[in-house]
Protein backbone atom coordinates (compact mmCIF):
# COMPACT_ATOMS: atom_id res chain seq x y z
CA UNK A 1 0.00 0.00 0.00
CA UNK A 2 1.56 2.95 -0.92
CA UNK A 3 2.19 6.06 1.48
CA UNK A 4 1.55 9.09 -0.17
CA UNK A 5 -2.10 10.09 -0.64
CA UNK A 6 -3.29 10.89 -4.38
CA UNK A 7 -1.62 13.97 -4.99
CA UNK A 8 -4.92 15.80 -6.39
CA UNK A 9 -6.75 14.79 -3.34
CA UNK A 10 -7.63 17.49 -1.05
CA UNK A 11 -9.55 17.37 2.14
CA UNK A 12 -12.39 19.67 1.03
CA UNK A 13 -13.45 17.23 -1.46
CA UNK A 14 -16.44 15.93 -1.12
CA UNK A 15 -17.63 11.99 -1.44
CA UNK A 16 -19.50 11.17 -4.83
CA UNK A 17 -22.61 9.63 -2.82
CA UNK A 18 -22.83 13.20 -0.92
CA UNK A 19 -22.80 14.94 -4.14
CA UNK A 20 -25.35 12.62 -5.68
CA UNK A 21 -27.59 12.82 -2.32
CA UNK A 22 -27.52 16.84 -2.67
CA UNK A 23 -28.10 17.27 -6.31
CA UNK A 24 -31.52 14.87 -6.46
CA UNK A 25 -33.21 17.11 -3.83
CA UNK A 26 -32.70 20.01 -6.31
CA UNK A 27 -34.65 18.08 -8.91
CA UNK A 28 -38.20 17.36 -9.72
CA UNK A 29 -40.59 14.76 -11.84
CA UNK A 30 -41.67 16.85 -15.29
CA UNK A 31 -45.13 17.60 -14.62
CA UNK A 32 -46.34 18.13 -18.24
CA UNK A 33 -47.40 15.27 -20.43
CA UNK A 34 -48.36 14.10 -23.97
CA UNK A 35 -50.17 11.88 -25.92
CA UNK A 36 -48.76 9.49 -28.37
CA UNK A 37 -48.59 6.33 -30.81
CA UNK A 38 -48.29 3.09 -29.09
CA UNK A 39 -45.10 2.89 -31.62
CA UNK A 40 -43.30 6.03 -30.48
CA UNK A 41 -43.76 4.51 -26.76
CA UNK A 42 -40.65 2.59 -26.35
CA UNK A 43 -38.45 4.65 -23.29
CA UNK A 44 -41.10 6.65 -22.75
CA UNK A 45 -42.85 6.75 -19.03
CA UNK A 46 -46.75 6.70 -18.30
CA UNK A 47 -48.08 9.55 -16.94
CA UNK A 48 -51.93 7.75 -16.00
CA UNK A 49 -52.66 4.43 -15.01
CA UNK A 50 -53.78 2.10 -17.41
CA UNK A 51 -56.48 -0.70 -17.23
CA UNK A 52 -57.63 -3.24 -19.62
CA UNK A 53 -60.59 -2.58 -21.73
CA UNK A 54 -60.83 -6.65 -23.07
CA UNK A 55 -60.79 -10.12 -21.16
CA UNK A 56 -57.09 -11.08 -21.55
CA UNK A 57 -56.96 -13.81 -23.36
CA UNK A 58 -60.44 -12.86 -24.70
CA UNK A 59 -61.48 -16.56 -24.52
CA UNK A 60 -60.92 -19.42 -23.55
CA UNK A 61 -58.08 -21.36 -25.97
CA UNK A 62 -56.15 -23.98 -26.51
CA UNK A 63 -52.04 -23.76 -25.22
CA UNK A 64 -50.60 -26.07 -27.35
CA UNK A 65 -51.22 -28.53 -30.57
CA UNK A 66 -53.49 -31.26 -29.80
CA UNK A 67 -56.79 -32.24 -29.46
CA UNK A 68 -59.72 -30.82 -27.61
CA UNK A 69 -62.20 -33.15 -25.75
CA UNK A 70 -64.65 -33.19 -22.74
CA UNK A 71 -62.94 -35.35 -20.23
CA UNK A 72 -65.78 -36.64 -18.96
CA UNK A 73 -66.29 -38.89 -22.11
CA UNK A 74 -62.97 -40.39 -21.60
CA UNK A 75 -64.33 -42.15 -18.58
CA UNK A 76 -66.59 -44.77 -20.90
CA UNK A 77 -65.04 -44.37 -23.96
CA UNK A 78 -62.01 -46.08 -25.60
CA UNK A 79 -61.50 -43.53 -28.38
CA UNK A 80 -63.01 -40.51 -29.51
CA UNK A 81 -64.67 -39.06 -32.57
CA UNK A 82 -62.70 -36.30 -34.71
CA UNK A 83 -65.25 -34.01 -35.96
CA UNK A 84 -63.62 -30.99 -36.79
CA UNK A 85 -60.62 -29.16 -36.41
CA UNK A 86 -59.57 -25.07 -34.78
CA UNK A 87 -57.09 -22.94 -35.74
CA UNK A 88 -55.75 -19.69 -34.38
CA UNK A 89 -57.98 -17.49 -36.34
CA UNK A 90 -60.18 -19.85 -37.64
CA UNK A 91 -62.39 -21.39 -35.01
CA UNK A 92 -64.51 -24.73 -34.85
CA UNK A 93 -68.59 -23.68 -35.97
CA UNK A 94 -69.98 -26.98 -35.06
CA UNK A 95 -71.58 -27.90 -31.72
CA UNK A 96 -69.29 -29.57 -29.33
CA UNK A 97 -71.20 -33.23 -28.91
CA UNK A 98 -70.76 -35.86 -26.02
CA UNK A 99 -68.15 -38.92 -27.16
CA UNK A 100 -66.61 -36.66 -29.66
CA UNK A 101 -63.28 -34.26 -29.69
CA UNK A 102 -61.65 -31.81 -32.51
CA UNK A 103 -58.07 -31.25 -33.78
CA UNK A 104 -56.81 -27.87 -32.25
CA UNK A 105 -53.80 -26.01 -32.74
CA UNK A 106 -52.25 -23.09 -30.47
CA UNK A 107 -54.13 -20.31 -29.48
CA UNK A 108 -57.13 -20.94 -31.25
CA UNK A 109 -60.64 -21.02 -29.66
CA UNK A 110 -61.66 -23.98 -27.30
CA UNK A 111 -65.86 -24.85 -28.19
CA UNK A 112 -68.13 -24.43 -25.70
CA UNK A 113 -68.51 -27.61 -23.83
CA UNK A 114 -65.49 -28.99 -24.63
CA UNK A 115 -62.92 -28.47 -21.40
CA UNK A 116 -59.85 -30.53 -21.70
CA UNK A 117 -56.28 -30.48 -24.69
CA UNK A 118 -54.21 -33.24 -24.59
CA UNK A 119 -50.98 -32.81 -26.56
CA UNK A 120 -50.23 -34.31 -30.29
CA UNK A 121 -47.52 -36.91 -28.97
CA UNK A 122 -49.96 -38.03 -26.87
CA UNK A 123 -52.88 -39.05 -29.04
CA UNK A 124 -53.38 -42.05 -31.30
CA UNK A 125 -55.12 -41.14 -34.19
CA UNK A 126 -56.66 -44.13 -36.72
CA UNK A 127 -58.49 -42.23 -39.36
CA UNK A 128 -61.70 -40.44 -36.93
CA UNK A 129 -61.00 -42.66 -34.32
CA UNK A 130 -58.42 -40.84 -31.49
CA UNK A 131 -57.35 -42.41 -28.70
CA UNK A 132 -56.10 -40.12 -25.71
CA UNK A 133 -53.13 -41.23 -23.52
CA UNK A 134 -52.40 -40.79 -20.23
CA UNK A 135 -54.98 -38.14 -19.81
CA UNK A 136 -53.77 -35.19 -16.81
CA UNK A 137 -57.07 -33.86 -15.28
CA UNK A 138 -59.88 -31.37 -16.70
CA UNK A 139 -59.00 -28.50 -17.68
CA UNK A 140 -55.69 -29.32 -18.79
CA UNK A 141 -53.90 -27.33 -21.14
CA UNK A 142 -56.43 -24.37 -21.26
CA UNK A 143 -55.95 -20.95 -21.42
CA UNK A 144 -59.38 -19.54 -19.84
CA UNK A 145 -60.96 -16.28 -20.51
CA UNK A 146 -59.76 -13.65 -18.30
CA UNK A 147 -57.41 -15.84 -16.27
CA UNK A 148 -54.60 -13.42 -16.88
CA UNK A 149 -56.11 -10.15 -16.51
CA UNK A 150 -59.85 -9.29 -16.55
CA UNK A 151 -62.05 -6.15 -18.40
CA UNK A 152 -60.82 -3.24 -15.89
CA UNK A 153 -58.47 -5.01 -14.55
CA UNK A 154 -54.88 -2.54 -13.64
CA UNK A 155 -52.24 -3.47 -16.54
CA UNK A 156 -49.83 -1.08 -16.19
CA UNK A 157 -49.13 1.45 -13.47
CA UNK A 158 -48.49 5.69 -13.77
CA UNK A 159 -44.37 5.67 -13.37
CA UNK A 160 -43.88 2.68 -15.57
CA UNK A 161 -41.14 2.80 -18.45
CA UNK A 162 -42.02 1.57 -21.38
CA UNK A 163 -39.66 -1.60 -22.56
CA UNK A 164 -40.69 -4.15 -25.16
CA UNK A 165 -42.56 -6.56 -22.79
CA UNK A 166 -45.02 -3.23 -22.29
CA UNK A 167 -45.19 -2.58 -25.58
CA UNK A 168 -46.18 -6.14 -26.29
CA UNK A 169 -48.94 -5.71 -23.34
CA UNK A 170 -50.22 -2.63 -24.50
CA UNK A 171 -50.68 -3.91 -27.92
CA UNK A 172 -52.33 -7.38 -26.41
CA UNK A 173 -54.96 -5.40 -25.16
CA UNK A 174 -55.61 -2.84 -28.06
CA UNK A 175 -54.30 0.20 -26.92
CA UNK A 176 -53.21 2.00 -29.71
CA UNK A 177 -52.09 5.85 -27.81
CA UNK A 178 -50.41 6.21 -24.59
CA UNK A 179 -50.22 9.58 -21.92
CA UNK A 180 -46.44 9.95 -21.04
CA UNK A 181 -44.37 12.36 -19.48
CA UNK A 182 -43.16 14.80 -21.33
CA UNK A 183 -39.25 14.09 -22.20
CA UNK A 184 -36.44 15.80 -20.66
CA UNK A 185 -35.71 18.60 -22.79
CA UNK A 186 -31.72 18.59 -22.75
CA UNK A 187 -29.07 21.34 -24.30
CA UNK A 188 -25.52 20.74 -24.73
CA UNK A 189 -22.53 21.95 -26.20
CA UNK A 190 -18.84 22.27 -26.18
CA UNK A 191 -16.72 25.35 -25.36
CA UNK A 192 -12.61 25.73 -26.74
CA UNK A 193 -10.79 27.37 -29.68
CA UNK A 194 -8.96 24.26 -29.89
CA UNK A 195 -11.77 22.24 -30.84
CA UNK A 196 -12.47 21.15 -34.44
CA UNK A 197 -15.12 19.43 -35.88
CA UNK A 198 -14.86 15.57 -37.43
CA UNK A 199 -13.85 15.94 -40.97
CA UNK A 200 -11.93 18.78 -40.82
CA UNK A 201 -8.00 19.26 -41.06
CA UNK A 202 -5.81 19.64 -37.45
CA UNK A 203 -3.76 22.77 -37.17
CA UNK A 204 -1.46 22.61 -34.76
CA UNK A 205 -2.85 22.69 -30.25
CA UNK A 206 -6.16 21.17 -32.15
CA UNK A 207 -8.10 18.49 -31.47
CA UNK A 208 -11.41 17.30 -32.41
CA UNK A 209 -14.76 17.23 -30.53
CA UNK A 210 -15.15 13.58 -29.19
CA UNK A 211 -17.75 14.81 -26.42
CA UNK A 212 -20.09 16.09 -28.14
CA UNK A 213 -20.51 12.97 -29.71
CA UNK A 214 -20.70 11.08 -26.42
CA UNK A 215 -22.80 13.28 -24.62
CA UNK A 216 -25.20 12.55 -27.34
CA UNK A 217 -25.27 8.88 -27.39
CA UNK A 218 -25.38 8.91 -23.44
CA UNK A 219 -28.58 11.71 -24.01
CA UNK A 220 -29.97 9.06 -26.61
CA UNK A 221 -29.63 5.97 -24.56
CA UNK A 222 -31.24 8.02 -21.61
CA UNK A 223 -34.74 8.41 -23.74
CA UNK A 224 -34.38 12.19 -23.35
CA UNK A 225 -34.89 14.67 -26.44
CA UNK A 226 -31.27 16.53 -26.79
CA UNK A 227 -30.15 19.65 -28.60
CA UNK A 228 -27.00 19.82 -29.86
CA UNK A 229 -26.25 23.28 -29.64
CA UNK A 230 -22.58 22.49 -31.29
CA UNK A 231 -19.11 23.93 -30.23
CA UNK A 232 -19.18 27.54 -28.98
CA UNK A 233 -15.87 29.50 -28.79
CA UNK A 234 -14.05 31.25 -26.63
CA UNK A 235 -15.61 34.38 -26.19
CA UNK A 236 -18.17 36.11 -23.65
CA UNK A 237 -20.80 37.21 -25.87
CA UNK A 238 -20.71 33.82 -28.03
CA UNK A 239 -20.91 31.75 -24.37
CA UNK A 240 -23.33 33.81 -22.57
CA UNK A 241 -25.63 33.70 -25.86
CA UNK A 242 -25.48 29.92 -26.18
CA UNK A 243 -26.24 29.92 -22.12
CA UNK A 244 -29.62 32.06 -22.73
CA UNK A 245 -30.53 30.08 -25.91
CA UNK A 246 -29.86 26.87 -23.89
CA UNK A 247 -31.80 27.31 -20.59
CA UNK A 248 -34.83 29.25 -23.09
CA UNK A 249 -35.53 25.76 -24.94
CA UNK A 250 -34.51 23.36 -22.40
CA UNK A 251 -35.05 21.83 -18.74
CA UNK A 252 -30.98 21.03 -18.55
CA UNK A 253 -28.15 22.55 -19.93
CA UNK A 254 -24.95 20.47 -20.36
CA UNK A 255 -21.43 21.56 -21.31
CA UNK A 256 -18.21 20.06 -21.08
CA UNK A 257 -14.48 21.52 -20.27
CA UNK A 258 -14.42 24.93 -18.88
CA UNK A 259 -15.03 23.71 -15.22
CA UNK A 260 -11.37 22.73 -13.56
CA UNK A 261 -9.03 25.35 -12.43
CA UNK A 262 -6.39 27.32 -14.31
CA UNK A 263 -9.21 26.70 -17.89
CA UNK A 264 -8.21 29.84 -19.62
CA UNK A 265 -11.77 30.50 -20.75
CA UNK A 266 -14.63 32.90 -19.82
CA UNK A 267 -17.47 30.26 -19.10
CA UNK A 268 -17.21 30.57 -15.19
CA UNK A 269 -16.92 33.93 -15.44
CA UNK A 270 -20.38 34.32 -17.62
CA UNK A 271 -21.95 31.30 -15.13
CA UNK A 272 -21.75 34.15 -12.60
CA UNK A 273 -22.95 36.54 -14.22
CA UNK A 274 -26.07 34.86 -15.48
CA UNK A 275 -26.79 31.76 -13.50
CA UNK A 276 -26.88 30.35 -10.31
CA UNK A 277 -23.65 28.21 -10.37
CA UNK A 278 -22.09 26.26 -7.33
CA UNK A 279 -18.38 24.53 -8.16
CA UNK A 280 -17.48 21.34 -6.64
CA UNK A 281 -14.07 19.59 -6.20
CA UNK A 282 -15.42 15.81 -5.99
CA UNK A 283 -13.61 13.01 -4.44
CA UNK A 284 -13.88 10.76 -7.47
CA UNK A 285 -11.22 9.60 -10.17
CA UNK A 286 -11.75 10.16 -12.98
CA UNK A 287 -13.82 13.83 -13.09
CA UNK A 288 -13.10 16.17 -10.34
CA UNK A 289 -14.29 19.13 -11.33
CA UNK A 290 -18.09 19.65 -11.64
CA UNK A 291 -20.79 22.68 -12.01
CA UNK A 292 -24.48 22.44 -11.13
CA UNK A 293 -26.72 25.39 -10.74
CA UNK A 294 -29.41 26.92 -12.30
CA UNK A 295 -29.63 29.50 -15.61
CA UNK A 296 -33.20 30.87 -15.31
CA UNK A 297 -35.47 28.03 -14.93
CA UNK A 298 -33.04 24.79 -16.28
CA UNK A 299 -30.98 23.03 -14.50
CA UNK A 300 -27.24 23.74 -15.44
CA UNK A 301 -24.17 20.80 -14.88
CA UNK A 302 -20.70 21.52 -16.21
CA UNK A 303 -19.20 18.36 -17.07
CA UNK A 304 -14.99 17.93 -17.02
CA UNK A 305 -13.53 18.46 -20.43
CA UNK A 306 -11.52 15.16 -20.39
CA UNK A 307 -13.25 12.73 -22.00
CA UNK A 308 -13.18 9.72 -19.99
CA UNK A 309 -14.05 11.92 -17.00
CA UNK A 310 -17.36 13.74 -18.77
CA UNK A 311 -18.44 9.84 -19.18
CA UNK A 312 -18.33 8.95 -15.34
CA UNK A 313 -19.48 12.19 -14.41
CA UNK A 314 -22.71 11.99 -16.45
CA UNK A 315 -22.99 8.79 -15.09
CA UNK A 316 -22.70 8.99 -11.90
CA UNK A 317 -24.38 12.79 -11.70
CA UNK A 318 -26.56 13.55 -14.13
CA UNK A 319 -28.24 10.40 -15.19
CA UNK A 320 -29.72 9.79 -11.63
CA UNK A 321 -31.24 13.41 -12.59
CA UNK A 322 -32.74 12.87 -15.50
CA UNK A 323 -34.33 9.74 -14.20
CA UNK A 324 -35.51 11.91 -11.26
CA UNK A 325 -37.14 13.99 -13.80
CA UNK A 326 -37.99 11.44 -15.98
CA UNK A 327 -40.85 10.22 -13.14
CA UNK A 328 -38.42 7.13 -12.51
CA UNK A 329 -37.15 5.73 -9.35
CA UNK A 330 -33.83 5.55 -8.28
CA UNK A 331 -32.05 1.75 -8.80
CA UNK A 332 -28.94 1.02 -6.73
CA UNK A 333 -26.58 0.05 -9.56
CA UNK A 334 -25.72 -3.59 -9.33
CA UNK A 335 -22.81 -4.50 -7.57
CA UNK A 336 -20.89 -7.85 -8.18
CA UNK A 337 -17.40 -9.33 -6.33
CA UNK A 338 -14.68 -10.37 -9.01
CA UNK A 339 -11.20 -11.56 -9.01
CA UNK A 340 -8.83 -9.02 -10.02
CA UNK A 341 -6.31 -10.39 -13.18
CA UNK A 342 -3.41 -8.42 -12.35
CA UNK A 343 -1.95 -5.63 -10.33
CA UNK A 344 -3.72 -2.22 -9.78
CA UNK A 345 -2.29 1.53 -9.41
CA UNK A 346 -4.73 3.62 -6.95
CA UNK A 347 -3.27 6.29 -4.50
CA UNK A 348 -6.12 6.60 -1.74
CA UNK A 349 -7.46 9.57 -1.61
CA UNK A 350 -10.65 9.50 -4.07
CA UNK A 351 -13.00 7.37 -5.44
CA UNK A 352 -12.17 5.78 -8.49
CA UNK A 353 -14.22 4.20 -11.51
CA UNK A 354 -11.21 2.17 -13.30
CA UNK A 355 -12.32 0.79 -16.45
CA UNK A 356 -12.59 -3.11 -16.31
CA UNK A 357 -13.72 -6.48 -18.36
CA UNK A 358 -15.92 -8.65 -16.62
CA UNK A 359 -15.96 -12.11 -17.56
CA UNK A 360 -16.47 -15.97 -16.25
CA UNK A 361 -13.87 -18.32 -15.67
CA UNK A 362 -14.45 -21.98 -16.41
CA UNK A 363 -15.70 -22.90 -12.58
CA UNK A 364 -18.31 -19.72 -13.40
CA UNK A 365 -16.28 -17.51 -11.15
CA UNK A 366 -16.50 -13.97 -11.45
CA UNK A 367 -13.18 -11.88 -12.71
CA UNK A 368 -12.45 -8.87 -13.98
CA UNK A 369 -9.35 -7.20 -16.15
CA UNK A 370 -8.84 -3.66 -16.62
CA UNK A 371 -8.74 -2.21 -19.99
CA UNK A 372 -4.98 -0.80 -19.86
CA UNK A 373 -4.31 2.78 -19.55
CA UNK A 374 -6.71 4.41 -17.69
CA UNK A 375 -6.25 7.73 -18.05
CA UNK A 376 -9.28 10.32 -17.93
CA UNK A 377 -7.97 10.91 -21.47
CA UNK A 378 -7.95 7.82 -22.93
CA UNK A 379 -11.48 7.28 -24.29
CA UNK A 380 -10.60 3.82 -25.45
CA UNK A 381 -10.59 2.50 -22.10
CA UNK A 382 -14.52 3.00 -21.67
CA UNK A 383 -15.08 1.55 -25.45
CA UNK A 384 -13.26 -1.73 -24.38
CA UNK A 385 -14.92 -2.07 -21.51
CA UNK A 386 -18.23 -3.49 -19.87
CA UNK A 387 -17.76 -2.56 -16.37
CA UNK A 388 -16.72 -0.08 -13.74
CA UNK A 389 -14.03 -1.73 -11.41
CA UNK A 390 -15.29 0.74 -8.21
CA UNK A 391 -12.42 1.28 -5.78
CA UNK A 392 -12.94 3.17 -2.26
CA UNK A 393 -11.51 6.39 -1.29
CA UNK A 394 -9.26 4.54 1.21
CA UNK A 395 -8.08 1.88 -1.21
CA UNK A 396 -4.63 2.03 -2.15
CA UNK A 397 -2.98 -0.41 -4.92
CA UNK A 398 -4.16 -3.80 -5.14
CA UNK A 399 -2.71 -7.02 -5.96
CA UNK A 400 -3.89 -9.42 -8.75
CA UNK A 401 -6.41 -12.30 -7.23
CA UNK A 402 -8.26 -10.25 -4.67
CA UNK A 403 -11.72 -9.61 -4.46
CA UNK A 404 -12.51 -6.15 -5.86
CA UNK A 405 -16.35 -4.29 -6.44
CA UNK A 406 -17.39 -4.27 -10.19
CA UNK A 407 -20.43 -2.24 -11.34
CA UNK A 408 -21.54 -3.30 -15.00
CA UNK A 409 -22.44 -0.96 -17.30
CA UNK A 410 -26.31 -0.67 -17.48
CA UNK A 411 -28.41 0.37 -20.63
CA UNK A 412 -27.17 3.27 -21.18
CA UNK A 413 -23.67 2.90 -21.27
CA UNK A 414 -23.58 -0.33 -23.26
Amino acid sequence: MPTKADPCSQPSLMHPDEAIALLLKQVNPLEDSEVVPLSQGLGRVLAEDLASSIDLPPFNNSSMDGYAFRFEDLAHNESLQLIGQSFAGHPFEGEAKPDTCIRIMTGAPLPDGYDTVQMHERVEAKEAAIFIQSPKAIGANVRYRGEEVKTGGKVLVSGTQIGAAELGVLATIGTSQIRVTRQVKVAFFSTGDELRPVGTELASGQIYDSNRYSIRGLLSRANVEWIDMGVVEDDPEAIREAFKNAAANADMVLTSGGVSVGDADYTKQVLDEVGEITFWKLAIKPGKPFAFGKLGKAIFCGLPGNPVSSMVTFYKLVLPLIIKMQGLPQVKPLQLKATLKGDLRKYPGRVEYQRGILSQDDKGEFEVTLTGGQGSGMLTSMSLANCFVILSQEQGDTSDGTLVTVEPFNSVLC
